[in-house]
């Protein structure tokens, strides 16, 4: 039986049958795309085991040019500044993403920052950032995103041998010591202001104070700790589908902790901003949780428009469409059922999440992590309980110490 005539392959799965017609008619629009994830290298120098994008579902990348043409290029900048002014945005920002977006070089680099800045004009504002595992950050990388105003963030899992056990050369070698390399020159006073912050994602051998307090050695403006990427179907390391201990919870609660006890917050940890401001009602402007409209569009190198990337841990084209830059506009991509699904909010969410009492702040976990074979991703996160208790555990301790600050005194 071929896949396009599977009964319960991704094509019945949802999203593939949204109705968006009917949304549009029921008075729905759509978030104009504001966030460009530009592939321009499709290849990486290190060879992390847990990577999605080499060692999980989707193997499509070994069919990707390794880098993104010029001529791909002029396509993407052009098609991002008709996007911007069709609807009227002043500013977008566009990261320079891989793979290893460094493997591209500083030319390459240069000309996709110029012609996308071209295009756009002075009227639309384009905010440059890269993502990097930080071994290429030398002192030609660091002029460069400096003269351009590029900032940058690096991925980094904490100190070595948390670090090294994942995040290794092709050879087996952990990459540590040429991170920290790259680090430190990022961190000089010279460039320390293209310093975004830092990605880390959790392995539960890893202490989590000693993992944060690594972090901490390079005074980041913000920590994004990741969950592993995984679903139903592939759960990540140590989460059973449907147990109810709570592993990755009981890791995080414990910087959380730290963290928060602290007498100075030395820096912004994402996800714990993010639960703070959905908890007081605001909107989120992370994927991983709330139910914001996800407003972001990639291009691969070859120039296909597709979804998030991390969604090709799912299955293989789980990121896909048929659109490309060359011939289709972004706002035609704004249409597609599987990029309406992620701007919908609650209608997007499984019944058991619709029915949950913190599905505003959860908003049904990353939406990578909710995939299931038969039922696609309408169903919760893969980390259900571990979102249900680190959001109440936060929520009764923030709860508690506004209680106390507003108790009359005697």
């Amino acid at each position: 039986m071929t896949a396009s005539a599977d009964p319960t392959g991704p094509e019945t799965e949802w999203p593939a049958l949204l109705d968006v017609q009917a949304l549009l008619e029921e008075g729905w629009r759509p978030t104009p795309f504001q966030q460009f994830v530009l592939k321009i290298h499709s290849r990486c120098n290190l060879a992390c085991d847990y990577c999605y994008m080499y060692e999980m579902a989707d193997q499509g990348w070994r069919r990707q040019p390794r880098r993104m043409s010029r001529h791909v290029l002029d396509h993407v900048a052009w098609r991002i500044a008709e996007h911007a002014r069709a609807n009227e945005l002043p500013e977008v920002t566009v990261i320079l993403h891989g793979g290893e977006p460094l493997l591209a070089g500083p030319d390459h680099i240069r000309y996709a920052v110029d012609t996308i800045r071209a295009a756009a004009g002075p009227d639309i504002s384009v905010r440059f950032h890269v993502q990097t595992n930080g071994i290429r950050l030398d002192s030609s990388f660091l002029a460069l995103f400096d003269e351009l105003n590029i900032s940058v963030s690096v991925s980094l899992d904490g100190d070595e041998e948390a670090h090294d056990r994942h995040r290794r050369w092709a050879n087996g070698q952990g990459s540590h010591a040429a991170v920290m390399e790259g680090l430190h020159r990022l961190t000089d006073p010279a460039y320390r202001h293209l310093f975004s912050g830092l990605l880390s994602t959790i392995d539960l051998r890893n202490d989590p104070v000693s993992c944060y307090e690594a972090l901490l050695k390079f005074e980041p403006p913000g920590i994004d700790f990741l969950l592993p990427h995984g679903n139903w179907d592939a759960p990540p390391p140590g989460r059973v589908p449907g147990d109810p201990a709570t592993p990755y919870a009981d890791w995080l609660i414990e910087i959380f902790e730290h963290w928060y006890r602290a007498p100075v917050r030395k820096t912004r940890i994402r996800l714990f901003s993010e639960i703070f401001r959905l908890l007081v009602g605001r909107p989120s402007s992370s994927e991983s949780v709330g139910l914001s409209p996800v407003a972001v569009a990639v291009v691969e190198t070859n120039g296909a428009i597709e979804q998030v990337d991390t969604l090709k841990s799912a299955y293989h084209g789980a990121a896909g469409t048929p659109l490309h830059v060359a011939r289709d506009s972004f706002d035609s991509a704004l249409l597609l059922p599987q990029i309406a699904a992620r701007q919908i909010g609650h209608r997007a969410l499984a019944a058991q999440c619709r029915s949950c009492p913190l599905q505003r702040v959860c908003g049904g976990g990353h939406y990578t992590h909710r995939y299931r074979s038969g039922t696609g991703f309408a169903n919760p996160s893969v980390y259900c309980p571990d979102l249900f208790r680190l959001i109440t555990h936060i929520h009764q301790v923030v709860a508690k110490d506004i209680a106390t600050l507003i108790q009359p005194s005697s």
